[in-house]
């Protein structure tokens, strides 16, 4: 049996009034690779800096036996020396942190994680940022490490490959599944399935005994009513009288009795309740907006320089209507750039002239208008409330959500919100710069959902790979100065 490296008893995490962690027990053995999910929120980061004792629980004892390497999603990396092969690996460049950009950064920090052994590592949102060969790079790595593993993750590629448990977060409590994220949802599938045939079940035995018990108070009220129809009628003697009086009393009484026996049994039946069922959104365009051009977005040898950087020489592509795109390639190959390029309509591209773009490029979700969530997607949107309301719950704004004002949002809420926006918007063309970055899992699922009902055409950027195989109908990668359709 292996060893135990870690165990929480009793605990209990609490901000204010609000408790945002509760574990009886949990326990992580030498060898355990987990992959923490659950929605924006839910206590996937406060979870890690317990468990590598940066944070206090309110109540509960965590029990350490180990040293954990932390990879934190926020910070900066550290001056800690790194190794030189791992650096080269990740290619990263010879300059000051500050002078990096977030992949660079990122690539940094976990050649400094995997500078040093350690027996147990606790690794929050490692892909951030990071091109398909930093993703490939850190799986190898993992793949291999001989220790304990939990890392937070909405790569589903990434915790397909890594993990055999998954720890889901909901509503502050932590369950424990067996398998990789795609084992994970088969089991979520079928706890749902599950619920909705217990649903069935409940219902169905409510209603016969509510049934039962109506046609027992139909027996009931005919009693009654014979009594009044034979009180009517002359009885010979009194004795009589009184006899048969009070034999139909007692009946009465006791089909009574069986009536609110059953609808005390109705009270008493545990209450199952259905399934939520997502309604599928779509997102039709008028008609003032529809294009007709088989290829809206074309490039006839189409050169780019990029500060004395040649990055496109003479490509070509035509993008065709209705479809979604999806641009790979590394980082520092030109993904943004060319999206720059199309959306500017620069030399070398040719635009059908009904395009209207709708944009969203990384780290642009800063909202200053002083308004609620749902007054600025009424303001931004031609749709009636009823669907602009449906967009904004699949994307998890929900009840008081609503009510909050856009300049207080946090980051992954204003991203959520641009996304919201876009769908909803007055375009027919929309250009996505990893959109995916910052989402939690739920979220990214409501986005797919979008971009499969969207009438228009959409470019997108995106490392994620299960996101990219789920929407994409074609994707295209850039290499060799060129751009190449996969599919």
């Amino acid at each position: 049996m292996q060893k135990l490296v870690l165990e929480l008893k009793d605990i209990e995490i609490s901000f204010f009034d609000r408790t945002i962690l509760t574990i009886n027990n949990l326990k992580v053995h030498q060898f355990d690779r987990i992959g923490v999910v659950g929605k924006n929120g839910s206590g996937k980061s406060t979870l890690l800096q317990l468990l590598h004792q940066d944070h206090q629980p309110n109540k509960g004892h965590v029990n350490r036996l180990i040293d954990f390497g932390y990879f934190k999603q926020s910070e900066s990396p550290t001056s800690q020396a790194s190794d030189f092969k791992l650096l080269g690996q990740l290619n990263v460049p010879d300059r000051y942190a500050t002078q990096m950009s977030g992949g660079e950064q990122t690539r940094l920090k976990l050649a400094q994680l995997f500078s040093t052994y350690h027996e147990g590592l606790l690794i929050d949102e490692p892909t951030t940022h990071l091109d398909t060969k930093g993703v490939d790079f850190l799986i190898e790595e993992l793949m291999y490490y001989y220790g304990a593993l939990i890392l937070v993750s909405h790569d589903r590629f990434l915790l397909d490959q890594l993990v055999t448990k998954i720890w889901e977060i909901n509503e502050g409590e932590i369950i424990e599944y067996t398998g990789n994220y795609s084992d994970y949802e088969r089991q979520k599938e079928l706890e749902r399935i599950q619920q909705q045939e217990r649903h069935e079940k409940y219902v169905k035995e409510k209603q016969r005994l509510l049934s039962a018990a109506d046609e027992k108070m139909k027996k009931a009220k005919k009693i009654t009513q014979a009594n009044l129809s034979m009180s009517k009628k002359e009885v010979k003697t009194p004795a009589n009288r009184m006899f048969m009086t009070k034999q139909k009393d007692t009946s009465q009484k006791s089909v009574q009795r069986a009536a609110k026996a059953l609808e005390k049994r109705v009270e008493q039946l545990e209450e199952v309740k259905a399934i939520e069922t997502e309604k599928t959104i779509r997102f039709h365009q008028p008609k003032l907006l529809q294009l007709h051009n088989k290829f809206p977005i074309m490039a006839d040898r189409l050169t780019i320089y990029m500060e004395g950087t040649l990055l496109f020489d003479n490509a070509s592509f035509q993008f065709p209507l209705g479809k979604t795109i999806a641009i790979t390639g590394a980082n520092g190959s030109g993904k943004s750039t060319l999206l720059n390029h199309i959306l500017h309509d620069r030399e070398g591209i040719t635009l059908s002239p009904k395009v209207v773009f709708g944009v969203y490029q990384q780290l642009d979700y800063q909202f200053s208008k002083d308004k609620t969530v749902l007054e600025f997607m009424k303001e931004n949107s031609h749709y009636e409330e009823s669907k602009i309301r449906a967009v904004l719950h699949a994307m998890n704004f929900t009840g008081n959500d609503l009510k909050k004002e856009t300049c207080q949002l946090s980051g992954g809420e204003a991203i959520r919100l641009k996304l919201c926006q876009l769908f909803l918007g007055s375009y027919n063309v929309l250009i996505l710069d990893e959109p995916t970055n910052f989402l939690d899992i739920h979220s990214m699922k409501a986005l797919e959902t979008f971009l499969l009902n969207y009438e228009g055409t959409a470019l997108l950027v995106s490392h994620d790979r299960a996101f990219v195989k789920r929407v994409a109908d074609h994707r295209y990668e850039i290499q060799e100065k060129g751009i190449k359709q996969i599919y």
